[in-house]
């Protein structure tokens, strides 16, 4: 069920930055769910093992930025595999990156201590 909030509110913060940010372009809230669901699954597959040997470089003093920075690239990444999304520029995927970053922080102490 976690799962599926995530999924929701990710979606949901893509279409709320493309609706402020002219260089951010999403199709619908259909393309915004199946973009925040390949970001996810991006992420925690290909992004873990690109982000673990930069983290090992840096003993993990840069884990923060380098989780940003792979999360940009991968929402890079998923702009080019779908036409219905355009990030035009690095910035604004860095931006959109924070943003997803922030609102999973939030999301994630609100499902923690919603459940007790």
């Amino acid at each position: 069920m976690h799962f599926i909030i995530e999924l929701l509110v990710n979606a949901g913060m893509i279409l709320l930055l493309a609706h402020f940010l002219p260089t951010i372009i999403i199709r619908d809230w259909k393309t915004a769910i199946l973009v925040a669901l390949v970001i996810g699954l991006l992420n925690a597959t290909v992004g873990g093992l690109i982000r673990f040997p930069l983290n090992l470089l840096t003993l993990w003093l840069l884990s923060f930025f380098i989780r940003l920075i792979v999360t940009a690239i991968i929402i890079k990444i998923v702009d080019w595999l779908f036409a219905g999304f355009e990030i035009k520029g690095f910035l604004p995927a860095l931006i959109l990156a924070i943003a997803l970053a922030i609102d999973g922080s939030f999301l994630s102490f609100a499902l923690q201590h919603g459940t007790h």
